[in-house]
């Protein structure tokens, strides 16, 4: 089905081969994404990237505090078309009229910057810059994890909202060039197999392995030919969830169709790898081989065939439960009930978002329970078409009817079962999702207040045969149902009378509308000579998701708050960490004021002259975790920890680019540790870093350090900063982006 090659390939003439006439170096000139990234790189140094993109979008978690962060810097109109989309903060019941606010803050900023406004409930992020500004060898960069368009020969980047106020000031995006893996597809998907199916296999081969990581998937080969638009971006949207860095495809008459079906022909070009592409590495997929896939918690990537869970939910589902266990204490999970009358019952199925509710996989859906019924059971089937123009297609083609005949319920265009906001599931609940991720707590479920629900991913087409069979985990393959094709046909119509298109029309005049939760960042201090961090969490689960680091779902509600959202900074996974950061940066808040409190002193007696230290040692809290930042781009992650007096994360590795940019831009060290360096200390124990800002000014990438336990002793040990451009210096040297802006400003 899927095949790892680690060793690099050419791609002859469309066919991969060990061999050709010309050297990698050369080769690696012929791909796809070199072209694209090197036409938007100004460094002038192939190998190391400053791009300038060619659009933005953010949605109403994230495009508050990346306008506030911008105009803070300086920023007097948005520079490139930039779409502000309300797909995730939709539901404005929660939170009183908090929601609704950040909603009215976003048209008024349109308004002034010469932004892209798109209601509530018109479209979600991604079926918007889809369908509005892809285009063949552009590049889009978002702040959500899952700005992939590369289906559409669009490269696109998920980030932080840091990243993007850089481009709002007309600067750059900086990255070494990155490594190229070619995907090629061959064969043609079998009936009942969608896209999720093979997205989630990709997933399960690629992430444990760091296969793919901050690399650029490249898809070519003969079995693109015979993928509809629709199943190419279903694929496409879940590469994040191989940790890769972007995406970009080939490009054909499908790809032109779309296009031209979206009424912008001139978008599309031809796109195709040269005549002896190089890649350095290479993942083959047989599509025809590819079976129904079913992805368990925690991860898309704890993956089985249906067939293959079905026969062993048993062993399986215990497992799953053993891990809940260890994760939740007071989590009561019982999973393996759902193996009753010679099944595997769910009690939820949902088809939604920039994955799952798409054109073509609703239509499948509605094809597999045209005249047949959900039940009227504990089981539930809820459809979110992506965006209204789809939701009219699918209402002119009659494919809404016979869901809702079936018992399906049609929702509004809406992002929220993807990360908590949206059909929470009842306690134990088990729910089936065509969404992008399960990870805990995507469902809405609080496993560390004794509240748990499991969320498994699958393809929308398994969900319907599922509901077909009331509630009874099916794969489409085992449904005799005949699929229709169905030409899309898309209405330009519902945008133009309700999207306020404001580009290149800023009005400087136009006032901010800003509610009462909508509020500044606080002032954030420079880097000073040494720094002092107190252990504020200790994680060592094997990765550490930024869900985890700062919870969606409910908190959304404060997003554009900096202050009240940082309270629940790590609350699912650490609840004492809030408040042994606030302790902490209390002293240094007095520290600042000369008024040092007397253990601070004696803390820094253990390494030196604690009375001349504290002169010049910052005092603050610090997370360590094995592998943080995998998920979303949420730059909340990080700044969160930085408003509480955070200083520096701790690690082996980052899980992604993006979580480790983030951190960056907050001002926060990114500390990492040698693999064989064991870190056994606890909250509570500080480790001392001197000569800081020094080490950064001039450099240096080891760092030696010390950790002053607090059961007694000093140990040495060496963390390490990789990498930091010029720029990154800067930015933490001067505590934080906007502190780097507004010095130069």
């Amino acid at each position: 089905m899927i095949t790892l090659h680690p060793s690099g390939v050419f791609l002859a003439d469309g066919v991969p081969c060990e061999a050709a006439p010309i050297s990698p170096e050369e080769g690696r000139r012929q791909t796809m994404a070199w072209r694209i990234l090197q036409a938007h790189n100004t460094s002038g140094d192939p190998d190391r990237l400053q791009i300038r993109f060619d659009a933005m979008v953010s949605h109403d978690i994230t495009y508050v505090g990346i306008i506030q962060q911008a105009r803070a810097s300086g920023m007097r109109e948005f520079p490139i078309p930039y779409a502000l989309t309300n797909c995730h903060n939709s539901l404005c019941a929660v939170g009183g009229t908090i929601n609704e606010d950040d909603h009215v803050f976003g048209l008024s900023a349109a308004r002034k910057y010469g932004g892209i406004y798109v209601p509530a409930n018109q479209s979600v992020i991604h079926s918007y810059a889809r369908e509005q500004l892809a285009g063949c060898g552009n590049m889009i960069l978002g702040s959500d994890s899952h700005t992939r368009y590369g289906a559409l020969g669009t490269m696109a980047v998920g980030e932080g909202g840091p990243e993007l106020c850089k481009q709002l000031l007309k600067n750059t995006w900086d990255i070494r060039y990155p490594e190229v893996v070619l995907v090629y597809l061959t064969g043609t998907p079998r009936r009942g197999v969608g896209p999720h199916d093979v997205a989630i296999a990709l997933v399960k081969a690629t992430f444990a392995s760091g296969f793919v990581n901050n690399r650029v998937l490249e898809f070519a080969g003969p079995g693109i030919a015979g993928l509809p638009i629709d199943f190419r971006n279903g694929i496409d949207v879940m590469t994040t969830e191989t940790t890769c860095l972007s995406s970009i495809w080939e490009t054909d008459e499908v790809t032109e169709d779309f296009y031209r079906t979206h009424q912008r022909p001139e978008a599309f070009q031809s796109l195709h790898p040269g005549k002896y592409a190089y890649y350095n590495r290479m993942v083959t997929i047989d599509l025809g081989k590819v079976e129904p896939m079913i992805a368990l918690p925690f991860h898309p990537s704890n993956a089985w065939t249906i067939r293959e869970f079905l026969d062993n939910a048993a062993d399986i589902l215990a497992k799953v439960e053993a891990d809940a266990q260890s994760r939740y204490p007071k989590a009561h999970v019982k999973l393996t009930d759902k193996i009753h009358d010679g099944g595997v019952w769910a009690d939820q199925g949902v088809i939604a978002g920039c994955a799952g509710g798409l054109f073509d996989n609703i239509t499948e859906a509605a094809d597999i329970l045209r005249g047949g019924s959900c039940g009227n059971g504990y089981f539930t089937l809820d459809v979110y078409p992506t965006s209204v123009p789809v939701s009219l297609e699918l209402t002119k083609v009659g494919a809404t009817a016979d869901l809702l005949r079936s018992g399906a319920v049609i929702k509004p265009s809406f992002c929220g079962p993807c990360f908590g906001a949206g059909d929470v599931p009842a306690n134990n609940g088990l729910s089936l999702r065509h969404t992008t991720r399960n990870f805990p707590n995507r469902e809405g479920s609080k496993p560390a207040e004794g509240q748990f629900a499991g969320v498994c991913l699958m393809d929308a087409r398994s969900i319907a045969a599922t509901a077909l069979n009331g509630g009874r985990i099916t794969p489409a393959t085992d449904i005799d149902y005949t699929p229709v094709h169905l030409d899309y046909h898309f209405d330009q119509g519902v945008y133009d009378r309700r999207v306020y298109n404001g580009f290149g029309k800023a009005d400087p005049g136009e006032t901010l509308i800003m509610g009462p939760n909508i509020t500044d960042w606080p002032k954030m201090e420079p880097l000073a000579e040494n720094l002092l961090v107190e252990l504020a969490a200790v994680l060592h689960d094997p990765v550490t998701t930024t869900d985890e680091l700062i919870p969606s779902g409910e908190t959304s509600s404060y997003r554009s708050n900096p202050l009240r959202l940082a309270e629940f900074t790590l609350s699912r996974r650490e609840p004492a960490y809030v408040g042994r950061a606030k302790a902490a940066a209390a002293q240094e808040a007095a520290r600042r004021d000369g008024k040092a409190p007397e253990q601070l002193k004696v803390l820094l007696d253990r390494v030196g002259d604690g009375g001349a230290l504290l002169k010049n040692t910052q005092f603050g809290s610090c997370v360590f975790a094995n592998k943080p930042g995998d998920g979303s781009a949420r730059e909340q992650a990080a700044s969160c920890q930085k408003v509480l007096g955070g200083f520096a994360n701790i690690c082996y590795e980052f899980a992604t680019k993006r979580y480790r940019s983030n951190c960056i831009n907050w001002g926060i060290l990114p500390f990492t540790l040698d693999r064989d360096t064991p870190f056994d200390y606890q909250p509570g124990d500080c480790v001392f870093v001197p000569g800081i800002r020094q080490a950064i000014e001039s450099g240096c990438e080891d760092i030696p350090a010390k950790v002053i336990k607090a059961a007694g002793g000093v140990e040495d040990i060496l963390l390490h900063v990789k990498g930091l451009t010029p720029d990154e210096q800067e930015i933490i040297l001067d505590g934080c982006l906007m502190n780097y802006y507004a010095k130069r400003a």
